[in-house]
């Protein structure tokens, strides 16, 4: 990436997470501009709409059917809408440290001060920004994730009211939290037992964990899964994919979903190129990037742990978090916001833009398959650079005279 000034960065923020393929992926561009001089917009369907709805059917358990939209916050909402009128219930469970999009009833206590959380065992639903409806957050309830015991006591008392409990199957908006060793199967035990509607938010892992996002990777299936971002290498798309017995709802016109841009041809022609790009090249894309992932984090802990630094990394090889810590891992957002040294991570971030690594403030770092084994060389010695300059200058550059 060169900004303009001429500066060359190696990339890892990669537009927050969709260029999977890289930047400008011939492949995907290609594929655009033939569409364009096909037309842009119907006002009905069309063949390529067809053909990404078959290739996200085969490839993700949860679909037998699905429906595009242009924005993962805008499929969060239609997926809770289903949920509601597929139970007749209000209540929607979500956890801390969790992002479902901009709008009002989801961004409740994504990174809630601490001293506004309450308790560990029952937070309060804090509200992300100003100007948001307080009613629109009424029916939204909060739980800290990776707890069975919290999540059963909840469901105990409040199950039978519960329309939907949505999750990131990994929690990539706060640090990168895998789930705990059967917790994602209690989830759907527990949805199951008590008629809840179970969401998987992959707007994040869907394509980037694997073909067939991170309900195929732990084999546990939601019943509705929100796909985004990397589904199209940036071109502003998402996506439902669900069970046939709630998205039938949608298709029988009960259910509302409406939008004017919604599966125009642009963005449906990126889709197809880059998920066919990865379903027709036998999984190589992300042995590739695992292999290379791989190395770099282990060449960032030796490095941290050579010269004694308390350096975190965690995560996947193809999204993976560091974090200024001393803790072995990270479970939870508390356990984030409690023990990570936030504001020292940033300064490492910016030390890193100076050696020509752009990596995101709060931590995550994704790979792509236009990443290269002299990128990973480079990296590691700008990461070796950086985390010394950053020892070596403990007054943040913002507050220098």
């Amino acid at each position: 990436m060169t900004d303009v000034d001429g500066n060359i960065y190696v990339d890892y923020l990669l537009g927050q997470g969709p260029l999977l393929l890289g930047h400008s992926s011939p492949t995907v561009v290609e594929a655009v501009k033939r569409v364009l001089e096909q037309g842009q917009l119907f006002g009905g369907q069309h063949e390529l709409e067809i053909s990404v709805a078959k290739r996200m059917c085969d490839l993700i358990p949860c679909a037998e059917l699905v429906r595009f939209g242009s924005s993962g916050s805008e499929m969060v909402q239609i997926a809770l809408r289903l949920a509601r009128a597929f139970t007749g219930r209000n209540l929607v469970l979500k956890f801390e440290g969790h992002y479902h999009g901009w709008f009002d009833n989801t961004l409740v206590s994504v990174h809630p001060p601490l001293g506004q959380a309450g308790e560990r065992t029952s937070p309060n639903s804090v509200p992300g920004s100003k100007g948001q409806d307080p009613a629109a957050v009424a029916d939204t309830r909060v739980l800290p994730w990776n707890d069975e015991k919290v999540l059963r006591e909840f469901f105990t008392e409040h199950g039978d009211r519960l329309a939907a409990l949505i999750m990131e199957p990994v929690m990539l908006n706060t640090h990168a939290v895998l789930p705990r060793p059967g917790y994602l199967e209690e989830a759907r035990r527990l949805c199951d037992e008590h008629g809840t509607v179970l969401i998987f938010d992959e707007v994040i892992t869907g394509f980037r964990l694997g073909l067939s996002g991170a309900q195929g990777r732990f084999h546990v299936v939601p019943d509705l899964a929100v796909f985004g971002k990397a589904m199209a290498s940036g071109f502003p798309i998402a996506c439902l994919a669900g069970r046939q017995r709630l998205m039938d709802l949608i298709a029988g016109g009960e259910v509302v979903h409406a939008g004017t841009f919604n599966s125009n041809l642009t963005v449906m022609a990126a889709a197809d190129a880059t998920t066919r790009a990865l379903a027709e090249d036998g999984a190589q894309s992300y042995e590739g990037m695992t292999r290379r992932g791989e190395q770099l984090m282990e060449g960032i802990r030796e490095i941290a742990s050579r010269h004694g630094l308390p350096l975190l990394v965690e995560g996947l090889p193809t999204a993976f978090a560091t974090a200024y810590t001393d803790r072995p891992e990270i479970r939870d957002y508390r356990e984030f916001a409690e023990h990570c040294d936030q504001t020292k991570y940033k300064r490492l971030a910016l030390a890193l833009l100076e050696r020509g690594v752009h990596v995101a403030l709060r931590g995550i770092w994704y790979l792509s398959t236009a990443h290269t084994e002299d990128d990973i060389e480079k990296t590691l010695e700008a990461v070796e650079g950086a985390l010394l300059a950053v020892e070596s200058d403990r007054e943040p550059a913002g507050e220098r005279g």
